[in-house]
């Protein structure tokens, strides 16, 4: 089993910055993600990191979007910039073990999931 525990959501003005942090627990997570979902619409990959390190973001937000994992905390971040009311949603941080590369932004493939935090970007 692995625990994800979201923060630092918030609201923000367009073109403004947050950053988000996931807090892993429990068993050691092989590849993690952040996903998205908007009121009325399906739940969206924003980026992973996948078994060996290697980053992959959603056209939506590359660019503007950076996620790292601090391995020694086994904390995920997601630091946003330059948001766009479009960014406005309930954000998930979502992780799994075994192994997996490449490009890992479909819902299906994660197991585990945090509870999300809201982001509200207004123009």
């Amino acid at each position: 089993q692995v625990q994800l525990v979201e923060s630092g959501g918030g609201s923000v003005q367009a073109g403004g910055s947050l950053q988000l942090s996931c807090s892993a627990s429990g068993q050691r997570a092989s590849y993690m993600g952040w996903f998205r979902q908007a009121p009325g619409k399906e739940r969206e990959g924003v980026g992973s990191i996948d078994s060996t390190r290697v980053t992959t973001y959603a056209d939506s937000v590359k660019d503007r979007f950076i996620i790292w994992k601090d391995n020694a905390k086994n904390i995920l971040y997601l630091q946003m910039n330059s948001l766009k009311p479009e960014d406005t949603a309930i954000y998930y941080c979502a992780a799994d073990r075994g192994w997996r590369t490449g490009r890992l932004l479909t819902p299906s493939i994660f197991g585990y999931w945090g509870q999300g935090t809201q982001v509200t970007v207004s123009s």
